[in-house]
């Protein structure tokens, strides 16, 4: 077999498959295997356009660069972020920290109209601080309109997000502030009701994205919340992965948890 031929196929242990083919028909996230029958059937094209229904699809080279570690695990959810999230979509930063994350997103979303919408939490000054500055030095005041923060906690999203506000994007740093109080944590029992919260504002078509630090007191325990949560999610209406490095016990994992359109 020619070596461009080969496929480099990843089996994350949650509900679906992750498929890489090169170099001809790119089959980035589906639920059921697709046929030897199937793809001789059908032109490259024909394939994606009638067995890929998700936008994440074309996002093979974001995650071959994590694979090959190329990729942070952070650069590659922005990356996946870009392929959900559209201008004037409402999103959540569900801890914003430093504000690399909330400064991501309000790019993908604003939009000459004022439309986009951005919704960033923490139970930290400090980090809704350093957020705030990153903005004053990053975006226009016009833009910087768009963003709204707040001190609460994430597991109390559901009450500062308008209820016509349709969600698009949930994303969640866990872990503790960079450069910060490192025994100021985010724990188990809150992000388990932040997940049930953003599962229920996540509109079809919408993304829940995790980076779970792991090489702190309780960093596992959390990971083991996120994925319990993850398995839990019907199968009909949900396609979960988690990317992780298995000899790097300590790297941060990251997890995604999409929501099948309507």
């Amino acid at each position: 077999m020619n070596c461009l031929s080969r496929r480099l196929i990843l089996k994350p242990p949650l509900h679906s498959n992750l498929t890489l083919n090169f170099p001809s028909i790119n089959v980035p996230f589906y639920s059921k295997p697709i046929s030897i029958h199937q793809k001789r059937k059908l032109s490259a094209n024909t394939a994606i356009t009638s067995l890929i229904q998700y936008p994440l699809s074309g996002a093979e080279e974001d995650l071959v660069g994590y694979v090959f570690g190329k990729k942070k695990a952070t650069e590659v959810a922005h990356l996946i972020w870009k392929r959900v999230v559209q201008n004037g979509d409402t999103v959540i930063d569900a801890t914003c920290g430093n504000g690399y994350d909330t400064l991501a997103m309000l790019k993908m979303v604003a939009n000459e109209l004022g439309r986009g919408r951005v919704y960033g939490m923490d139970i930290q000054g400090d980090a809704l601080k350093s957020t705030s500055s990153l903005l004053d030095e990053s975006v226009t005041l016009k833009e910087k309109e768009l963003v709204k923060l707040f001190s609460i906690c994430h597991s109390r999203m559901e009450e500062i997000v308008p209820a016509n506000s349709p969600v698009r994007l949930v994303a969640f740093n866990l872990g503790y502030l960079p450069g910060g109080d490192k025994t100021i944590t985010t724990v188990s029992e809150t992000t388990q009701l932040a997940l049930e919260a953003a599962k229920k504002i996540l509109i079809p078509g919408g993304l829940i994205s995790l980076v779970v630090y792991v090489g702190h007191p309780g960093g596992m325990e959390e990971l083991e919340t996120v994925e319990a949560f993850a398995s839990g999610l019907s199968v009909d209406n949900w396609i979960c992965c988690k990317f992780q490095m298995l000899n790097r016990p300590l790297a941060p994992v990251l997890v995604l948890l999409f929501k099948r359109g309507s």
